[in-house]
């Protein structure tokens, strides 16, 4: 592989850090694709890169070689899962409707969304309300939705999380706080001495909002080539996961969709394809 050790990527903070080709192998690689696959793609951006180039340059280069490089390109729209879910709102979806669908596929039942909840001192709006069968613990959940690249998720969050908790501990057995980004060291050291859930962007290791994502096959709708109007009117039917377009017969979904038949078509196969489920 090129060494461009003295090549420096500034991220969306400002902050520059030495290009790591062995990243972008990791990335590529946690998207579906082969290591072979990935080394190539790794090696094609070491040559064409500069000194001060952009995280966000660098993306669309794997992202442009991703989809070059591999046959049909299934691993480029995997590879855009943290883009898609920042498009969740812009795209007229909620953020905590899609982390309920989340939870919900991996053993929690929610009982609330979006619910005010008297607490010992004042009242709570809390994002979700969740129930754990095998704990028969209840708890609530507070997200943290972020649309733009390059935002942490601080203490703040994390403390405002906790303080509600305090004040709901006659009400609730636990907290969670998920967010869409990275979290700061210092939430994952005060979570981890309080007992609060975190699910975010790569942390947990093993149980990762994009792990979650990934294991189940939830990929939003944004991570398809659908243009506004196709979101807006799939959007209509209450589908937020694309895997759920699967669960349609293509004609109902045409006719309920106003999308032509062929198009349909083209979107279910795809997204088959996406989350591993090819059919004949």
């Amino acid at each position: 592989m090129n060494n461009r050790k003295n090549i420096f990527i500034t991220k969306a903070n400002g902050k520059r850090v030495p290009f790591n080709p062995n990243k972008v192998i990791s990335t590529c690689i946690r998207a579906g694709a082969t290591r072979k696959l990935a080394r190539k793609v790794a090696d094609k951006v070491s040559l064409q890169i500069h000194d001060g180039i952009s995280t966000r340059e660098v993306y669309r280069q794997v992202l442009s070689l991703l989809t070059q490089f591999d046959d049909g390109g299934i691993t480029s729209h995997r590879y855009r899962l943290k883009e898609a879910i920042m498009q969740l709102g812009p795209a007229g979806f909620i953020f905590e409707n899609y982390v309920s669908r989340i939870l919900q596929d991996h053993g929690y039942q929610t009982q609330a969304i979006r619910k005010t909840i008297s607490g010992r001192c004042v009242n709570h709006e809390l994002d979700i309300i969740v129930y754990q069968p095998d704990s028969k613990k209840k708890s609530f959940v507070e997200c943290k939705y972020h649309n733009l690249p390059g935002v942490f998720t601080g203490l703040k969050e994390s403390l405002y999380t906790h303080a509600r908790f305090l004040d709901l501990k006659d009400v609730f057995d636990g907290e969670m706080l998920v967010c869409n980004t990275r979290v700061s060291k210092e939430v994952i050291t005060y979570a981890t001495c309080i007992g609060q859930t975190v699910v975010s962007w790569r942390y947990p290791p093993n149980k990762s909002l994009e792990t979650m994502i990934q294991d189940k096959g939830l990929y939003p709708l944004t991570i398809l080539p659908l243009n506004k109007n196709e979101l807006l009117s799939i959007s209509r039917n209450n589908i937020m996961v694309a895997k759920d377009l699967l669960l349609m017969e293509k004609n109902k979904l045409s006719s309920e969709t106003g999308i032509p038949l062929e198009r349909v078509k083209k979107i279910q196969e795809l997204t088959s394809r996406i989350i591993g489920r090819l059919e004949s």
